[in-house]
């Protein structure tokens, strides 16, 4: 497992557009996607449970990827995180 905490820059948080970015890519990658922010633990394959989540800009969240592709999984997380997504 590999996981990195990072700022959200999107300006709306990781809400439906941004979530449904981040979701469509980490599907891509055959590794488990979890998102930790504060004590809810959301999927990062699913758009509903990154919304679910709350997750808002300026907030700091952790990613974690586990499996045969987490490395490439978490470098591709940190980059979409990282834009603006609008």
């Amino acid at each position: 497992m590999v996981s990195k905490t990072m700022t959200v820059k999107c300006a709306v948080g990781l809400h439906l557009r941004p979530a449904g970015v981040f979701a469509n890519e980490m599907q891509k990658f055959d590794s488990e996607v979890i998102i930790v922010f504060g004590d809810k633990r959301a999927n990062g394959k699913s758009l509903l449970s990154i919304m679910a989540a709350c997750i808002k800009c300026g907030s700091e969240i952790t990613v974690e990827c586990t499996g045969d592709d987490e490395q490439q999984a978490l470098r591709r997380a940190e980059e979409i995180v990282a834009e603006e997504l609008i």
